[in-house]
């Protein structure tokens, strides 16, 4: 399970309501440890140390934005930074700072374009900024140089729940990439009802039955732990794209993607009428309705809409002659058929993946939580 915290949603240049990008996605592991569940179970109240996030783009004011959350630096596993563009990374020294100055003293991994160091070293040296922590630099042009299929960054949060991470080039002014992340957790079901049902009580051996290891009881019995356990296997995937004029450069890396975070500048109305006010510039993002017309053919059922241009104020009313988001809404709606989300600062979803128990797979989904400010 993945939960998606909207921590700026503004294009370009803040508003009163939006903060520039950024997004917090959360790993949670759904499985309790208890045997005696044997079942799946959302855990809402897993301690926070349980809890690794990463930090999806880093707009200036983001550190400010993460206090009106339960977030904590602490718990911060990697930040990916889409591109270099100032409203996607002028937040990124402030954050680090503050992560060293909270007493942060874990590793930190960072995947990001190679001008993102250049960056740092800048402000390390002008600045005398000092990480008690290692930072570790991945660069993006030199894991998308890799060769078959070692484009990945894997994060490993325990034995059995690791993310991958996959990056897909985009098109937009500058070098600009869209980030998969794939939840996958592996988990034994110790069917209890069965041991119960032969006289089995519960014990240490139950234990070790879910763990895969065959046991014998007080009274001689041989139990095989293939007959007792359900391999269980959750995979989420989520894709966030940073800017980008082309949808179309997602079509790979939507394939079993259970939803996709895209920005929608602008309607589609508007991105025509700029492009043919000055030819020779071209924005290079994307219309709602461009990025809502893609996903409709690309089999994935759930879309998120960020990045909206500051012209668009925060209510919906698709009578108002002041642009609002109900424009927004209405150009995706024209060509999209799926669950459809606009975003907001502050916004909460929780991403359940599909889970497969003997080769049977349950349908993803996606909810709507509400706002995580205030909670």
């Amino acid at each position: 399970m993945l939960k998606l915290t909207f921590l700026g949603t503004s294009a370009g240049v803040p508003t009163k309501q939006r903060n520039v990008t950024a997004l917090a996605i959360e790993c949670l592991n759904p499985y309790l440890s208890g045997l005696q569940q044997g079942i799946r179970q959302q855990n809402a109240n897993q301690n926070k140390k349980s809890r690794p996030w990463l930090l999806i783009d880093c707009g200036e004011g983001t550190q400010q934005q993460l206090l009106h959350t339960k977030l904590s630096l602490h718990q911060l596993a990697a930040i990916c930074i889409t591109h270099v563009h100032g409203d996607h990374c002028y937040g990124l020294p402030g954050l680090l700072a503050s992560a060293a100055m909270s007493e942060r003293r874990d590793p930190l991994t960072l995947i990001a374009p190679k001008a993102i160091a250049t960056l740092l070293e800048a402000i390390t040296l002008t600045t005398e900024l000092y990480l008690p922590f290692t930072l570790n630099f991945i660069a993006i042009e030199e894991v998308l140089s890799e060769q078959r299929d070692t484009s990945k960054v894997n994060i490993r949060l325990s034995d059995q729940h690791q993310l991958d991470i996959d990056i897909t080039l985009l098109a937009h002014r500058v070098a600009s990439h869209a980030f998969g992340i794939t939840q996958t957790i592996h988990h034994r079901t110790l069917d209890t009802d069965k041991l119960l049902a032969q006289g089995i009580p519960a014990s240490a051996l139950w234990g070790k039955l879910q763990q895969g290891h065959d046991v014998i009881t007080e009274e001689g019995q041989q139990l095989c732990a293939g007959d007792y356990v359900n391999d269980e296997l959750s995979r989420t995937r989520v894709v966030v794209a940073g800017d980008n004029d082309t949808p179309a450069c997602l079509t790979a890396a939507l394939v079993d993607t259970d939803l996709l975070v895209h920005e929608a500048t602008y309607t589609h109305e508007v991105l025509t009428k700029i492009q043919a006010k000055n030819p020779e510039f071209d924005p290079m993002h994307s219309s709602a309705q461009l990025v809502a017309d893609f996903v409709e053919n690309s089999g994935v059922n759930n879309l998120i809409l960020t990045h909206f241009s500051a012209r668009y104020q925060g209510f919906e009313n698709p009578n108002s002659k002041t642009p609002n988001m109900a424009y927004i809404r209405l150009d995706a709606e024209s060509v999209y058929k799926g669950n459809l989300w606009l975003a907001a600062d502050f916004d909460q979803y929780m991403v359940d993946g599909a889970v497969d128990v003997a080769g049977i797979k349950e349908n993803n989904r996606v909810q709507y939580l509400g706002s995580a400010r205030g909670r």
